[in-house]
């Protein structure tokens, strides 16, 4: 059985706006909610 895998919510992540930066061993990634509701991430 595999555990549970946490969920985030990306409307939180972004604090209610479309974008937000996640930071992973150092590196910056863009997060992005497209018009269409859509996730975007990048480097």
């Amino acid at each position: 059985m595999q555990p549970e895998l946490p969920v985030h919510s990306a409307r939180a992540l972004t604090g209610g706006g479309t974008q937000a930066r996640i930071e992973l061993d150092g590196k910056v990634y863009d997060l992005r909610i497209t018009r269409a509701g859509k996730l975007i991430l990048t480097k």
